[in-house]
């Protein structure tokens, strides 16, 4: 597989956790609105290009997961905020289109300096 995009987290919010333990993420870059802050995992990363396929995988600080959605808004609010909001559920299909669905695993411990990787092939 290879990496076809690579995110730095600068921050994660102090309520991020409260999201990690319903099963998902919030990512924003760090153009990221301030009353969307605390519960966001804030990256560094602008002028993204690549676009998020079902079927690649996503890595936290080395553990992988499978991408098995993805709404048809995820790319452009990735591209334009650095957004998209990951669950991490198992499901097939979600309710907004700005939502990526995963295998359901439980959320690694990100903080300031973790990465995050996107791969295909």
């Amino acid at each position: 597989m290879s990496v076809y995009l690579e995110l730095n987290v600068v921050e994660v919010g102090e309520e991020a956790t409260l999201m990690f333990e319903e099963s998902m993420m919030i990512l924003f870059n760090d153009t990221v609105p301030a009353d969307l802050k605390g519960i966001s995992v804030i990256h560094n990363t602008r002028n993204i290009k690549e676009e998020i396929q079902a079927g690649d995988m996503m890595e936290i600080d080395g553990e992988s997961f499978k991408i098995l959605f993805v709404g048809n808004k995820v790319n452009e609010t990735l591209q334009e905020l650095g957004h998209a909001t990951f669950n991490f559920n198992g499901e097939m299909q979600a309710d907004l289109p700005g939502t990526v669905c995963l295998e359901k695993k439980e959320i690694p411990d990100i903080r300031a300096k973790s990465t995050i990787t996107f791969q295909r092939g």
